[in-house]
């Protein structure tokens, strides 16, 4: 029978699990909602960039896997499992402070690449639907016009006409189509950057919380091993 310092260890690791199996979940489910939720703005952002929401459903999935080898390894008492979690544990931790670390290097470099998007999809706009499409969203979702402001536009379409969606309302008594005069004067690269500059503040309190749970998992998971250790060699 476990001593009463081991049984505390493992109830506490079992807990730290669950716990752990949580943070899982918090990581599936933030991943999913900025996918859901922004996933219609992927054209302005370059491709490496958005697929972090991706890696972050996929760690979250193999979070709440690997944790039911710790939750199994403390109620049985192996130490076997209790080790294969630990190490997958790590694995996770440092694959995690490395995400963490690229999202930090490429987040500083955020301005240039969305500022190279936004002139690609401007410059091709007349010719494909999804780019039109995807600067129609844009700009009504966060009513906005252009890259830094209607004028933008006026080397696309060399008049002073613009697409409908930077006027959010027009008086059809005084104009019947969206120009400079109707239209918003924001811009929308800045407005997007502001958005995805809020989120990242979210998504790193997030990783950190996370971090510190994990690191708790794995130091009672490597405890409870020793633990276990002991009791088989005095057996």
């Amino acid at each position: 029978m476990a001593s009463g310092g081991l049984t505390c260890v493992k109830y506490l690791t079992f807990f730290c699990n669950l716990l752990f199996a949580l943070t899982g979940l918090l990581i599936f489910l933030v991943g999913g909602m900025v996918q859901l939720n922004y996933a219609h703005y992927s054209s302005f952002v370059s491709d490496h960039v958005w697929t972090a929401p991706i890696i972050l459903i996929i760690v979250g999935a193999a979070v709440a896997v690997i944790c039911f080898l710790g939750c199994c390894g403390a109620l049985k008492e192996s130490s076997c499992m209790i080790l294969s979690f630990a190490l997958l544990a790590v694995v996770i931790f440092l694959f995690e402070i490395g995400l963490g670390l690229a999202g930090y290097v490429k987040h500083t470099g955020l301005h240039q690449v969305m500022e190279c998007q936004f002139n690609s999809t401007m410059q091709h706009y007349k010719e494909r639907a999804d780019y039109r499409d995807a600067w129609t969203l844009l700009q009504t979702e966060l009513d906005c016009c252009g890259i830094n402001g209607p004028n933008d536009w006026e080397t696309i379409f060399r008049n002073s006409t613009l697409p409908a969606a930077c006027c959010s309302l027009i008086n059809l008594s005084e104009a019947k189509e969206c120009t400079n005069v109707h239209a918003t004067q924001h811009g929308c690269l800045q407005k997007l950057l502001e958005i995805l500059d809020s989120k990242t503040l979210i998504l790193a309190s997030v990783v950190l919380g996370v971090a510190g749970i994990q690191m708790l998992t794995i130091l009672f998971a490597c405890c409870l091993y020793r633990s276990f250790r002991r009791s088989y060699d005095h057996v």
